[in-house]
């Protein structure tokens, strides 16, 4: 009898929820510290300003990881929503440097519910190699 082992999660789909997880983990101190600026402490715009640099840099990190997992894993999903959320992100960082909150705070919302939501879905499901099909 022959059985089917489950799919399990490769080495590369680690290092993917690995970065995942610190972006996200990241990224839920922004709006932390955005809050504490707008109740006086104007010393955290700077934490603020850090932990945007942070979590830009963290997004691209994610990107270049889900690259190598489209080529290893041959799943595209994670580089699709990764590039979506970066993008989203890019746009929020340049809209916060330019002071264009009416931009920056509904995107950076946006931003950390999508971030969390492909958290949430790198983390539901194994990111096995997935068998090539030839057309």
């Amino acid at each position: 009898m022959l059985t089917m082992a489950a799919p399990r999660t490769t080495p590369t789909g680690w290092t993917l929820r690995a970065v995942v997880s610190a972006h996200v983990v990241a990224i839920v101190g922004q709006p932390v510290f955005a809050g504490v600026y707008l109740t006086g402490d104007f010393d955290s715009l700077r934490w603020h300003a850090i932990g945007a640099d942070v979590v830009t840099s963290i997004g691209y990190l994610q990107v270049i990881v889900a690259i190598v997992g489209w080529i290893r894993l041959h799943q595209v999903w994670p580089f699709l929503a990764t590039t979506a959320v970066v993008a989203a992100e890019t746009v929020q960082y340049f809209a916060g440097l330019d002071g264009a909150l009416w931009l920056h705070i509904p995107l950076g919302v946006m931003t950390v519910v999508a971030l969390v939501v492909l958290f949430i879905a790198v983390w539901s499901r194994p990111l096995p190699r997935r068998e090539v099909r030839n057309a």
